[in-house]
């Protein structure tokens, strides 16, 4: 069976997540042994257990953004959050999420995509806040200074522009394409201070 090349790219990216978080998985254990054997916290391994947290939540967030999802797979809301507040940790940008309910996982990866769009545009921190009220979602940033890249914004919009993006802005090209697939238009208002991406 063939593959469109965004969803051989969510193979791919569940090949990666899956073969990362094995190492990482051992490291985060075998500091666990250090510490129940009396082994002192020393800067050196805070520093180091901080940054093992940090890469397995990156990893987490990335598996369900970039990754495959069955069209059935759900997502409990415990995970969701769990994934935002250890992303949140040590980072700029602060995340709520709204919904109360389970979610599928395919709902939550445009979710995600649409959060880390936001991200972008506030290299200096900011809030982000994502809710859902009859199947529509309103993802909204606030942050003291946005970093403005109208050309990026607009490929929302308008899916199928053929915008250059570099790796650390592919969620605005795979987005757009996602959401047409699934049928959702989106309206996008941005402000000095503030960004506001329905669909």
């Amino acid at each position: 069976m063939g593959h469109s090349t965004h969803n051989l790219a969510a193979l791919i990216g569940s090949r990666i997540c899956h073969d990362l978080i094995s190492p990482i998985g051992a490291i985060t254990n075998g500091l666990e042994l250090m510490q129940m054997s009396g082994a002192a916290l020393t800067p050196e391994l805070a520093l180091v257990s901080e940054s093992v947290e940090n890469a397995n939540a990156r990893i987490r967030f990335f598996r369900v953004a970039y990754g495959m999802a069955s069209e059935q797979q759900m997502m409990g809301r415990a995970e969701i959050v769990s994934i935002l507040k250890a992303m949140a940790q040590g980072a700029r940008v602060s995340f709520h999420w709204g919904p109360l309910e389970d979610l599928l996982r395919v709902e939550v990866r445009l979710a995600f995509l649409a959060l880390q769009c936001l991200e972008t545009a506030m290299p200096y921190g900011g809030r982000i806040s994502l809710t859902r009220e009859g199947g529509l979602w309103a993802i909204s940033g606030s942050a003291d200074k946005l970093r403005q890249t109208p050309d990026l914004w607009a490929a929302l919009e308008t899916p199928g522009t053929g915008i250059d993006v570099s790796p650390s802005e592919v969620q605005f090209a795979l987005l757009p394409i996602l959401l047409q697939e699934a049928g959702r238009r989106t309206s996008l208002r941005i402000t000095e201070h503030d960004i506001l991406l329905r669909y």
